[in-house]
């Protein structure tokens, strides 16, 4: 339906997107309900047809971003990995957790595996941290996802609180317990949060003292991805 709004005239009525699209026209005006509610379609009252909403620029221009954000992290990413001996990720604000975009993955025998599209929950690992504390997120659900978890508000402010003032999340065991990392923020040209780096490992790779020497590069890395997004 989509596809048929960007491809035809500048407004479509129902009739017409079913015709195009081969869907029953009463699936198609429910359908168009719920994207007009997300505002990816607009309703048109003058002419009762519809047409792209706003959501989808906004939509593409996170894309974009991203992208690019992709391109200038990347050989941090592999800096990190190379000076670390761990896994490095790169992570994009989302509503209540971060989503990995990208990763460098270490080439150890035991090792952390990332993967694209997994959410860093907000409460309960380094970059969902970074994003609480530097974004403009808010915490679902504090879930508890092994006995580290932080699951008091109280306590999660604290630690949200630390991480602000320190430029850097840990979290030891917090959503899986053999799984130890660190993150930093990236931020774009006008100051915003605009994507998350992070080292994890093992613990039993990635201690308390492995975590603390991969901290500056770390944040040599995200100060360096910052620049290149066009920051300070």
């Amino acid at each position: 339906m989509l596809d048929a709004l960007s491809n035809g005239s500048a407004e479509l009525g129902t009739n017409e997107i079913a015709r195009r699209t081969g869907i029953n026209p009463s699936t198609v005006s429910r359908l168009l309900a719920t994207l007009a509610h997300a505002r990816l379609v607009e309703h048109v009252p003058a002419s009762g047809r519809y047409r792209l909403g706003p959501r989808l620029l906004q939509l593409g221009s996170l894309v974009l971003g991203r992208l690019d954000l992709r391109d200038v992290a990347r050989p941090h990413l592999q800096d990190l990995v190379r000076a670390t001996g761990m896994t490095a990720t790169l992570s994009a604000p989302g509503e209540h957790d971060a989503v990995t975009v990208d990763f460098v993955q270490s080439d150890a025998t035991v090792q952390s595996v990332a993967r694209v599209g997994r959410p860093s929950i907000g409460h309960a690992t380094a970059a969902g941290k970074v994003l609480l504390a530097f974004g403009d997120a808010e915490p679902g659900d504090l879930k508890t996802y092994t006995p580290r978890t932080i699951t008091d508000p109280e306590r999660l402010q604290t630690e949200l609180a630390r991480v602000a003032r320190q430029g850097y999340a840990e979290a030891v065991g917090e959503r899986e317990e053999d799984l130890n990392a660190i993150a930093a923020p990236v931020f774009d040209a006008d100051g915003a949060l605009a994507g998350i780096i992070g080292l994890q490992g093992p613990a039993s790779r990635f201690g308390r003292t492995a975590m603390r020497s991969a901290v500056d590069p770390l944040l040599t890395a995200s100060r360096a991805t910052s620049i290149g997004l066009g920051w300070g």
